[in-house]
């Protein structure tokens, strides 16, 4: 038999058509606007789909092509995990997870109760309100690079708990209708099939994977490697489906296996496209269930219950974080991260319709509070930091401060008063502790500031005079010092933070040199002005470094290359900063290097000054080697150090540099009696 094309039909072809074409429209319009894509994808379901305009109407099809972008987000989470980082965060999964699905169920239920609820309706809806969207905050929190911060620890760790908690929820839910078999019984078997999900995942990471893997990279054939990768991730999400687990939660598992292997970066970078495809779906989907005329017929209880649900959450997110011993700011922000609802509790709400415990009024309330606080997530991501930062302004943040600040007077006894000219590393992440090594094996005295307690108690287990605590407080940058230190360096995640960290510094010592770590040059520039000496953008000198092994490839000289790298750096950060002088090493060849004697008088600007107060020396570029005094000649220098009449100062730059810094102070000399000797 001949099939002609014109017989052929796939039936939900037109639904994807009219999908997708409707949503470059919006997405683009959203575009244009500047608000998350995101929201464009749910505007999309509502505007068009069988609630609003009837182009779109949703359909088993679109329901699996969504749960395929769900598993597809989950897989790749997992393949930028490791079972080492899921184990560093365990106490985050169980005891963080436990308390914030435990505390939102019982005050829900209270809640619920109070207002007339029966109470197990009022327990399931704690069910529903307890589950954070995966599908939205993981893909926020994987765009804005914030899987490594605290905050994206924690949730992380709080939503992996939430994709196993929603299986024994859906078991306790028959329980609650009065409808219930022997749930004790698949309780146990439940908590076998997991713990073989586990070594089976184990193994798998350790053994199978990275074995099968290599012999597959082996044939070089990227359609045979993407097959198989695809394989693995749904090969997985089908086992844990079948032992009763969620299909988001088998596919975290696959990514886990793959992830211990060399190949976890070309297998993302293979499933991302397709990822993107069947997200969409699930947000379209998700906006297709908004009845935006019951929203317009009940606009003021819907926003009620979404402002009360959104209070009940972020309160309750913020006090397991601090249980969790994080501080109140990171508290702060990942309430706003995660105090929607999520994608699971839709699945959890069909099963307790089934079962009688909400009705059609009651899931309707439920599905418009969930999508509002759905559609406002990726701006409260966006604006936490400062919110929360706003917030740390509050009178409860600065009596939290206060509080902080009389609690570390255990750990000050570690600083001690004969610290100078030594550094300070902000952040004990991978690059303190880089920086923390470097300076222990170059005999340079320095101290640590960290605000993790876990980091904090393993260092000082091994050695490390590290405090904990802000360091943007006053206080604990006079503990460390700050007046006498040299060099600075801040590696801190939050950029809200970092700046106000550097501004802080800034404020209070004009002489240290502030070097500080950031993500992108639009970053950079930010923090030059708050003060900061040197910036270095991760994504720029990252690319810088590709860039260098390329040429290396090709047998470039690596004189040519460190020009060729000099120009480029000399043309990005001058784009960024009418100001920008040294990004590069600061030493000077002697070719370039000029010395001279500067003698203080009386009406000098630097006469009976502390060399902290000393602003033209930084902005010329000018290094003070060495003070004579009484024809002593002192070089151990620091912020504190007095300038006094009389005084000859030995100093050192470029000759360009050293004639601009004359004619400087010069101008602010008025008895010109400046001795500048080459």
């Amino acid at each position: 038999m001949v099939l002609l094309a014109g017989d052929i039909q796939i039936p939900f072809l037109n639904q994807i058509v009219v999908i997708l074409g409707l949503s470059i429209l919006v997405i683009y319009l959203f575009q244009r606007l500047r608000l998350p894509v995101i929201l464009g994808f749910l505007a999309t379901g509502m505007i068009f789909g069988p609630h609003g305009l009837g182009l779109a109407r949703a359909g088993d099809e679109i329901e699996v092509l969504s749960e395929i972008g769900v598993i597809l987000l989950l897989f790749i989470i997992g393949l930028e995990f490791s079972l080492k980082h899921l184990m560093s965060i365990r106490k985050v999964v169980l005891m963080g997870g436990s308390l914030q699905v435990g505390l939102t169920i019982a005050f829900t239920a209270l809640g619920g109760i109070l207002i007339g609820m029966e109470a197990n309706s009022a327990v399931f809806m704690g069910f529903l309100f307890a589950l954070s969207s995966t599908a939205i905050v993981l893909k926020i929190v994987q765009e804005k690079g914030l899987m490594q911060t605290p905050q994206g620890r924690i949730a992380i760790g709080i939503l992996i708990f939430q994709d196993i908690i929603v299986v024994p929820m859906m078991l306790l839910t028959p329980i609650l209708a009065g409808n219930a078999g022997n749930v004790l019984l698949e309780l146990l078997l439940l908590s076998v099939k997991f713990a073989l999900v586990i070594v089976m995942v184990y193994f798998g990471a350790r053994y199978l994977v990275p074995k099968l893997l290599h012999e597959i990279a082996l044939t070089r054939s990227r359609e045979l490697f993407l097959i198989t990768i695809i394989v693995i991730c749904f090969a997985v999400a089908y086992i844990t489906s079948m032992m009763g687990l969620s299909l988001a939660l088998g596919a975290f598992m696959a990514g886990l296996c793959i992830s211990e292997s060399e190949y976890s970066h070309q297998a993302t970078g293979l499933i991302i496209p397709f990822r993107e495809i069947f997200t969409s779906f699930f947000f379209v989907s998700i906006g297709m269930l908004f009845d935006l005329g019951f929203l317009v017929d009940h606009l003021l209880p819907i926003l009620g219950f979404a402002v009360g649900v959104f209070v009940l959450k972020f309160v309750v997110l913020v006090l397991a974080t601090r249980l969790l011993k994080y501080s109140l700011k990171t508290g702060f922000v990942v309430g706003f991260t995660m105090f929607q609802v999520g994608e699971f509790a839709f699945i959890l709400a069909t099963v307790g319709i089934s079962n009688g415990l909400i009705d059609a009024e009651l899931y309707q309330y439920f599905l418009a509070v969930s999508i509002i606080t759905m559609a406002l997530t990726p701006f409260t991501i966006s604006y936490a930091d400062r919110i929360a930062g706003r917030l740390m302004d509050s009178p409860v943040g600065k009596l939290q401060r206060v509080r902080e600040a009389e609690g570390l007077s255990d750990d000050m006894d570690i600083v001690t008063k004969q610290l100078k000219g030594h550094l300070i590393i902000v952040g004990y992440g991978i690059n303190g502790k880089a920086v923390a090594r470097t300076a222990k094996e170059a005999k340079i005295d320095y101290i640590i500031i960290d605000m993790n307690p876990e980091l904090v108690r393993e260092a000082r287990e091994n050695g490390e005079p590290i405090i904990y605590g802000n360091a943007s407080s006053d206080h604990l940058l006079e503990q460390a010092n700050l007046y006498k230190a040299r060099v600075a360096m801040v590696a801190v995640s939050d950029h809200e933070d970092t700046l106000a960290i550097v501004s802080n510094m800034r404020m209070l010592c004009r002489s240290v040199h502030i070097i500080v770590r950031c993500s992108t040059l639009a970053q950079s520039e930010e923090l030059l002005q708050a003060g900061a000496s040197e910036v270095v953008s991760e994504k720029f000198e990252t690319s810088i470094e590709v860039f260098a092994r390329t040429l290396n490839q090709f047998l470039v000289s690596q004189g040519e290359i460190d020009a060729y790298i000099e120009l480029i750096r000399d043309d990005a950060y001058k784009g960024i900063h009418s100001s920008y002088h040294v990004y590069k090493s600061d030493e000077l060849s002697l070719k370039d290097l000029h010395t001279a004697a500067v003698r203080l008088t009386e009406s000098c600007p630097f006469s009976e000054k502390h060399l902290c107060d000393a602003p033209l020396l930084s902005r010329h570029r000018i290094r003070i080697l060495g003070i004579i005094r009484d024809g002593e000649y002192e070089v151990k220098l620091d912020g504190d150090s007095m300038m006094h009449s009389g005084d000859l100062l030995i100093i050192a730059g470029r000759q360009q540099d050293l004639a601009n810094f004359k004619e400087d102070w010069s101008a602010q000399d008025d008895t010109k009696g400046v001795l500048l000797q080459a």
